[in-house]
């Protein structure tokens, strides 16, 4: 069920209560849970926060926890699968779901009240009604009942009719029995058509996986109508949003509705401390950033050539890009020897010039969306992040597992670098952000150059033989994987080439023999996939060992050498 009123029906029902909170490893929960973290302690409220990967961490976390937990909050996890059929939870325990994934699971939505979803239904997503996809089993029931005593009634006619003599009352019992019959043939068919309905209209709901708005963003309006909200808070609120954006979650209108409801925000803040005559350091500015990866904390050179928007408008990894790159710079006016430099050591002049001078040749070198709508925000003498940075720094952190860093401590240190009090965290974030995007680069233009992206007809592929820690990561392998399908696009002379998905294959253990295999929907169509239903699919077709515990769909683990088989049943499918 949906609960509109977050403060009466999910607010104050925690007040009071213990609390397990059951975070998704993805940035906008980690600010959802931030926000949360700052009113629970407002209202003293006791509260265990658990990442959770997957399906299996869900279950083991909350079998660990559920003998002394009533009352569950789930953030960006769960909405999409039948909460409580997967952890079979006694009658009491109430589960919250604030949850960006769609389409959400129709068990959840029509809960009696155990599952609790946080917002209203929205009548854009098409949520079949109720009376459409489940029909009460006691008209099933009292099917099958009739039709035992229809048969009774037939064996009790029928041994009485030759005793009758031919009596003038023999047909009355047969006449009902037809009757009957025909009524019961008729329900049949009525429910044959309602179940042939509903597959289509569950079909036509569940199809596509896509994500609404950002948890973050939900949680602090939750904030702002208790009257807690803060300029801290309304940050990572912010962050949330532009992960979205930055990962091609939602699509640029939905967005752009977003930054103005956020900017509202920022005016209605600003303005209330400037009432108060309260003296704040800390400022959040409205104003456009560039699709330019780290460019305040980079070389201009550097953020040009391994941000994907430059480096696939301009082909930055051929001679013929590279030369059209610094045709830009002069166009610009920008020397190379200050290009190379970090951009806060540039002359404080051609710094002042640079967003009026690449907004004025963006066309000219086919960058037409260089700009976009976003936030800095301001602290301290120098301290000047954009709301980019942070989500770069914090996926970077996010991603750095490896044997003597668990995912856990990397969840816990990407949740810090939100803190104005942990500065060093968050400059970290960065410097590996930068690694990060220098990894995908050079992958994608050996890709290109070897010719490594394959056609299986229905869709792209690209199967990786070497283990790269960065790949082995969810979000990782999406970024490549995006990377690389525009990448392919702007160079492909295949016209079809923008209207085929891509699928990247990533060893991530190579002694187990288990790959990641992500997919990317195509260029020209927005963030909606198919992926999850044509996984499941093809893994049933195929017989190949695929494991689809991720909250995002469009990822999942495969026995290396079930590769093959699995890619070729899904051609087959798609074709």
């Amino acid at each position: 069920m949906f609960i509109a009123d977050l403060r009466k029906d999910f607010y104050q029902q925690l007040i009071g209560k213990r609390i397990l909170v059951l975070v998704n490893y993805d940035l906008d929960a980690i600010c959802a849970s931030k926000i949360l973290q700052a009113l629970f302690r407002c209202d003293n409220v006791i509260y265990s926060i658990v990442p959770i990967m997957g399906l299996a961490a869900m279950r083991r976390a909350y079998s660990e926890h559920r003998g002394d937990i009533r009352y569950v909050l789930l953030v960006n996890c769960g909405g999409c699968i039948d909460i409580v059929d997967v952890l079979q939870p006694d009658q009491d325990v109430v589960f919250f779901i604030c949850d960006s994934h769609r389409p959400y699971d129709v068990c959840n939505v029509y809960s009696d009240g155990q599952v609790r979803i946080l917002g209203e239904m929205n009548r854009n997503e098409n949520i079949p009604a109720f009376e459409d996809i489940f029909q009460d089993s006691d008209n099933e029931s009292g099917d099958e009942d009739e039709e035992d005593d229809d048969d009774a009634g037939y064996n009790e006619d029928g041994g009485g009719s030759d005793s009758d003599g031919g009596g003038g009352g023999a047909p009355k019992p047969a006449n009902n029995r037809i009757q009957r019959i025909e009524q019961r043939l008729l329900r049949r068919r009525e429910r044959k058509a309602w179940q042939e309905r509903r597959l289509t209209l569950m079909f036509e709901y569940a199809q596509y996986a896509y994500y609404g708005s950002s948890s973050a963003l939900s949680i602090f309006e939750l904030a702002w109508r208790m009257s807690k909200d803060s300029l801290d808070l309304l940050w990572w609120a912010i962050v949330g949003v532009t992960e979205q954006k930055l990962l091609g979650k939602v699509e640029s209108a939905s967005y752009t509705l977003l930054i103005e409801k956020l900017q509202s925000h920022v005016s209605r803040l600003t303005n209330k401390a400037s009432d108060q005559a309260i003296q704040t350091s800390v400022k959040i500015v409205f104003e456009s950033d560039l699709q330019l990866a780290l460019f305040r904390h980079w070389s201009v050179l550097d953020s040009l050539r391994f941000s994907y928007y430059p480096a696939c408008r301009l082909k930055l990894w051929t001679h013929k890009g590279d030369k059209q790159m610094n045709e830009l710079l002069v166009d610009m006016g920008l020397p190379l020897v200050q290009a190379k430099q970090t951009f806060n050591a540039m002359d404080l002049v051609l710094r002042r010039e640079f967003y009026e001078k690449i907004e004025k040749f963006a066309e000219k070198y086919n960058m037409p969306d260089v700009t976009y709508a976003s936030f800095v925000l301001q602290y301290g003498y120098r301290n000047k992040y954009s709301a980019a940075d942070y989500v770069y720094s914090m996926l970077a952190i996010l991603e750095s597992v490896r044997q003597d860093r668990l995912p856990e401590a990397c969840f816990l240190q990407s949740m810090d670098a939100l803190s104005r009090g942990k500065k060093a965290i968050l400059d970290e974030g960065i410097d590996l952000c930068k690694t990060l995007l220098t990894t995908i680069f050079k992958q994608v233009q050996t890709c290109l150059e070897m010719h490594q992206i394959r056609s299986a007809g229905p869709f792209l592929y690209l199967v990786l033989q070497e283990e790269v820690s960065f790949f082995s990561c969810p979000y990782g392998l999406l970024l490549l994987a995006r990377f690389l399908l525009r990448a392919h696009v702007a160079v492909s002379r295949n016209r079809r080439a923008q209207e085929l998905p891509l699928i990247a294959v990533a060893p991530i253990d190579l002694a187990r023999g288990i790959s990641l295999l992500a997919g990317v929907p195509p260029v020209c169509e927005d963030s909606r996939h198919f992926f999850a239903k044509a996984f499941e699919e093809a893994g049933n077709r195929s017989g190949a060992v695929i494991s689809q515990d991720f909250f995002e769909t469009a990822v999942i683990q495969i026995k290396q050498s079930d590769c093959t088989k699995f890619l070729d049943a899904l051609t087959v499918m798609l074709s």
